[in-house]
């Protein structure tokens, strides 16, 4: 008999564009070898231009989604995304307490790639207080984790919340183990991307930046960093290989509507990335 796939198990809402949330979960994850668990926590009205709304589930609905697959299936890590209500926050926190032993990457969608607003400030603070403590990592662009690092003390033009060091070490003391900080809305010539533990930084990575804006390229990179560690590779390693599937899955993107362009999460069926030899240029600088 075989072995089935490593299983992560996915907190998302709903996109019917079929760009990000849920949808782009269940596309990574499966294709990079695991199965993936969709676990719905709310309903978006949106496209590839943004957010027009967003209905958010009962909590205990979302709760009893997750616990009647976890007494059924073995899960290798647990991945967050859009949360919807402090409900919510609450209810999955409890929901992973329960399970200590399983990752957790945390993606913390606090705005659409248009900046629609999805999480009040009392959504922050149960994120920092009730989340934050159990995340193996998370993965904030750099807007996000300033505003995630950002106190009541501090404005937004407060001189330490440019510092990205600073806001990885602050999100660290609350509890997360490793914070990695995605630098595609920073001023640079390429994309680069930070991973933070205690001790500082744990590796640095450079990207071509490509031309295009991307729906959903944040929801693929937190779920190929899940992937990645189900599959059985080290927090450092798994990062890696996940930036190298995003890219690759960004270049090879489209854009079916008017708005961004979707990330091709199955670009390795198309070979025309290839050489003569059949291996895929790596981008990494």
């Amino acid at each position: 008999m075989l072995q089935p796939p490593p299983i992560v198990l996915s907190f998302a809402a709903n996109d019917p564009s079929g760009g990000a949330g849920i949808q782009a979960d269940i596309l990574t994850i499966a294709s990079m070898g695991c199965h993936s668990l969709p676990i719905i926590t709310a309903i978006t009205v949106q496209d590839t231009a943004g957010v027009e709304d967003m209905m958010a589930l009962d909590p205990e609905w979302v709760a009893d989604q997750a616990r009647t697959v976890l007494e059924d299936m073995p899960v290798h890590v647990f991945k967050i995304g859009l949360l919807g209500s402090v409900e919510i926050i609450a209810a999955i926190a409890e929901v992973v307490s329960d399970y200590p032993d399983i990752p957790v990457v945390l993606d913390p969608v606090l705005a659409s790639g248009r900046g629609d607003d999805l999480v009040s400030e009392e959504m922050l603070q149960a994120m920092r207080e009730l989340l934050l403590p159990q995340v193996t990592i998370l993965t904030p662009n750099s807007i996000e984790v300033r505003r995630l690092a950002q106190d009541d003390e501090e404005d937004d033009d407060d001189q330490h919340l440019l510092d990205l060091n600073y806001c990885a070490q602050k999100l660290i003391q609350l509890g997360c183990e490793n914070v990695l900080i995605t630098g595609t809305h920073e001023n640079t010539s390429q994309v680069i991307n930070t991973l933070f533990n205690s001790g500082g930084i744990v590796r640095l990575d450079k990207w071509e930046r490509l031309v295009h804006s991307y729906h959903g390229s944040g929801c693929t990179l937190a779920s190929a960093i899940a992937a990645s560690i189900a599959n059985g590779l080290s927090v450092e390693e798994g990062v890696y290989e996940a930036q190298d599937y995003t890219w690759h899955a960004l270049k090879a993107g489209f854009r079916p509507g008017m708005g961004q362009y979707l990330p091709d999460r199955f670009f390795w069926a198309n070979d025309s990335d290839e050489d003569a030899d059949g291996n895929k240029d790596n981008h990494n600088k």
